[in-house]
């Protein structure tokens, strides 16, 4: 219902006594032609849900909360990863992806005609490492969630930082790659691209990790100060 309700918000009545459909309908539209050309951020925006805005958002703090995680989000803790492919006849292929849970992650451009991947991408393994995407990313979202209150400016922020920076690479490198003189400038060029996005998101990552993990403590149980006694 929330991708629904985001691509085609004039097609039906999604809110309010006489809403079309609602979280309980077992009869919702199997497909519909959207309202608008789909854009990376609405696929982001969309497998993020978490009933934000309306009575069942598990973050609600204020107000009636007796329905808030009442429904299944969209964007859960389970996630580990989202990949989303951006294929063009007149542009390179760009894969997206993200790890961990999606209302906490941000998803970040890679071209694909390469022959290597940056290390903060590649070079994941059972050690939890800050010095890894996917690890990073779980540990902001594990304790993003914990202080979801203390921490949402946080990662907000991040999330649009890191989208603006890396829409900025790509529109630098973009036009490059296009007029590039044969293949092997080509894939130099998308390569350089990549490990500019991946430093720029391991920057804005640990400066995010900092800011929450920071918050989380402020929340601990043994918390203590001299204006305490």
């Amino acid at each position: 219902m929330v991708g629904l309700k985001e691509l085609n918000p004039n097609s039906f009545a999604w809110t309010g006594p006489e809403a079309d459909f609602t979280p309980d309908s077992n009869d919702l539209p199997w497909c519909l032609v959207p309202e608008k050309k789909i854009t990376v951020e609405d696929v982001k925006y969309i497998l993020s849900g978490h009933y934000q805005g309306t009575p069942f958002d598990p973050y609600l703090h204020h107000g009636d909360t007796s329905m808030a995680g009442a429904f299944r989000t969209i964007g859960i803790n389970r996630t580990d990863y989202l990949g989303c492919c951006q294929v063009k006849t007149d542009a390179p292929s760009i894969l997206w992806l993200a790890y961990a849970s999606n209302p906490f992650n941000v998803m970040v451009p890679f071209y694909t005609d390469i022959t290597d991947t940056p290390a903060y991408v590649r070079d994941t393994t059972e050690a939890v490492s800050t010095d890894s995407f996917y690890w990073t990313s779980r540990m902001i979202a594990a304790m993003g969630d914990a202080c979801d209150r203390e921490s949402a400016i946080f990662i907000e922020r991040y999330q649009n930082t890191v989208g603006g920076r890396c829409r900025r690479i790509l529109n630098e490198y973009t036009p490059q790659i296009q007029s590039a003189a044969d293949e092997g400038k080509a894939v130099q060029l998308c390569m350089e691209a990549n490990d500019k996005v991946a430093a720029v998101t391991k920057e804005e990552a640990e400066k995010c990790l900092g800011e929450v993990l920071k918050a989380l403590s402020n929340r601990m149980k043994n918390a203590f100060s001299r204006s305490d006694a």
